[in-house]
């Protein structure tokens, strides 16, 4: 009992951390039709300026200004690389994967450069660095930090979504955009906020990562950013609660088959869990395989009698 607690525990707090990359990614692609690779990149920028900020601290002020200020800095990056690449690319999509794919293997390779390729030592004050007893068994209290931001983020996305103007804007700007800027409304500049907001949780990512394992290093947020997109498939495009959901079962798959199975098969269950999605979620055009199965297995209508002379 004490080993599940804290399997599932622990696997929630990776499911917060999958979370808060997929939500990025989501809203990014999910409103405005932008892949963006360099997703990963910004994380992996505002993970060593919070760790430098932390350093600089120390202490639980030092994790409240790397919390700030790795946030704001993936904020200004997105910003920035919307401003000046992606708001030429519109409809472009070919384009718009080449610059960030581009972006995700320069900006890391600079941070390489300039930081080593060794991991740094993450500085985590002494609220967060020990445990607390959860049902017999003994949870890292970081593991809360990150359930709580998950499920701060959760909410305020929704209701930025759903009741204020500026979800309105960007969701109708997505479905026609020049209708929508005929009646006066700058989608452009709605277009930004979503990009840089993108941006900010992939920063917040970046630093609730380095809590969570402990160190930094300059590719974490390329390997991160894959389990993003595996959670924003399974999750869709178009739901934040459902991002949120598939996180949730990434997470507790990968921790339960890393222990049950054997260490490094959970990477291999969440590449078997996406291809179950895939195959049993239905395509446009084609019914899915339940739905195939109902109408095989249904015993067939019975045949009307036809009236002599009459028509059925």
């Amino acid at each position: 009992m004490n080993t599940l607690v804290l399997l599932t525990l622990t696997g929630l707090g990776l499911a917060a951390l999958y979370f808060l990359i997929a939500s990025g990614l989501a809203l990014i692609f999910g409103l405005m039709d932008v892949l963006n690779f360099a997703h990963g990149a910004f994380l992996t920028v505002a993970s060593y300026a919070a760790w430098r900020t932390a350093e600089a601290v120390g202490g639980g002020p030092g994790l409240l200004a790397a919390l700030l200020i790795g946030t704001l800095t993936g904020l200004a990056l997105a910003a920035v690389t919307e401003l000046l690449l992606i708001r030429r690319l519109y409809g472009r999509p070919k384009e718009q994967i080449l610059v960030t794919v581009g972006l995700s293997l320069a900006i890391p390779a600079l941070v390489q450069s300039y930081a080593g390729a060794d991991s740094r030592t993450f500085p985590v004050p002494d609220a967060l660095s020990g445990t607390v007893g959860v049902l017999g068994a003994q949870v890292p209290v970081n593991r809360f930090l990150l359930i709580g931001a998950a499920l701060a983020v959760l909410v305020g996305v929704h209701l930025l979504l759903t009741r204020t103007r500026y979800g309105l804007v960007v969701r109708a700007g997505v479905e026609d955009r020049a209708m929508v800027s005929a009646l006066g409304v700058d989608v452009t500049r709605a277009f930004t906020l979503v990009f840089a907001l993108g941006g900010a949780l992939a920063g917040l990512a970046g630093v609730l990562g380095g809590v969570y394992f402990g160190s930094v290093s300059p590719h974490r947020g390329t390997g991160l950013l894959i389990f993003g997109f595996v959670v924003v498939i399974i999750g869709g495009l178009h739901s934040i609660t459902g991002v949120a959901w598939a996180a949730l079962a990434v997470g507790l798959v990968q921790q339960y088959a890393n222990y049950y199975i054997s260490g490094g098969f959970g990477d291999i269950a969440v590449v078997i869990l996406l291809a179950l999605v895939i195959l049993a979620r239905p395509t446009p055009g084609r019914e899915g395989p339940l739905a195939a199965l109902r109408r095989v297995t249904r015993p067939p209508a019975p045949r009307r009698a036809i009236p002599p002379g009459g028509t059925a």
